[in-house]
């Protein structure tokens, strides 16, 4: 690799990884925001939602500049498409959390209701998966990156609970649907933003060994068990 080349990487893994922090910093205040009914902290992921949006460009300019003027090959090609992907996921990510924020803001103005569901042990787990995922990008950890894909199945699963919890309220609460459906809304919401994580996941997994695995959800539990030396 020439040196114009690597410093042209590097600079391009530290504004990846700047992406990756702020999007992070937006999952977790869109979260607290809807717990704690905090319109305030709502308003700031609202509005650094634009910083996420320049930088996504950023990013892809500057992958662009360096296919069109050095022509990587072999892993660095591969660094550089991952890259793209990834930004695309966290600029998605960013969306999603202004989706939970906007749904706060609503709810902070609402009488409170009592909800049979442990949304913060949800919001838990997919901050985590997208947390790891940044360990894995950092690191470029193939094992924590088969952790997150792994952990996917799991937030489906109290995704689909909750889909029966509002559906049971609504029939003991009628009045109260349209508060349950902007929780049902946040569920579904987080659901996706680990979807986006299981991504960022798979595309360190093909940086860093070279083969997709999208679509083989079956494999993840035993490559999990195979990086950790499990037999």
């Amino acid at each position: 690799m020439g040196y114009q080349l690597q410093k042209e990487i590097d600079t391009l893994k530290k504004r990846i990884l700047s992406q990756l922090t702020v999007v992070e910093e937006n999952v977790r205040l869109s979260v607290n925001a809807l717990m704690k009914r905090d319109a305030c902290m709502a308003r700031k992921v609202i509005e650094t939602d634009r910083e996420v949006d320049q930088l996504e460009v950023d990013i892809e300019e500057e992958c662009l500049k360096i296919l069109a003027l050095h022509q990587p090959v072999a892993n660095d090609l591969r660094f550089i498409i991952s890259v793209m992907k990834i930004n695309n996921d966290l600029e998605r990510i960013s969306d999603l959390a202004v989706n939970i924020a906007e749904r706060a803001e609503f709810l902070a103005i609402q009488k409170p209701i009592e909800i049979q569901f442990d949304f913060a042990f949800m919001a838990e787990k997919v901050k985590d998966m997208l947390k790891k995922s940044i360990s894995a990008l950092i690191a470029l950890d193939v094992r924590t990156a088969y952790e997150v894909c792994a952990a996917d199945d799991e937030v489906d699963a109290l995704n689909r609970d909750m889909y029966t919890t509002v559906e049971q309220a609504v029939k003991r609460n009628p009045e109260e649907i349209k508060v349950m459906l902007h929780y049902l809304g946040a569920t579904r919401t987080l659901e996706r933003i680990a979807d986006h994580a299981t991504n960022i996941a798979e595309d360190i997994i093909y940086m860093t060994e070279g083969h997709i695995i999208r679509h083989h959800v079956e494999d993840y539990q035993s490559q999990c068990r195979d990086k950790n030396g499990d037999h």
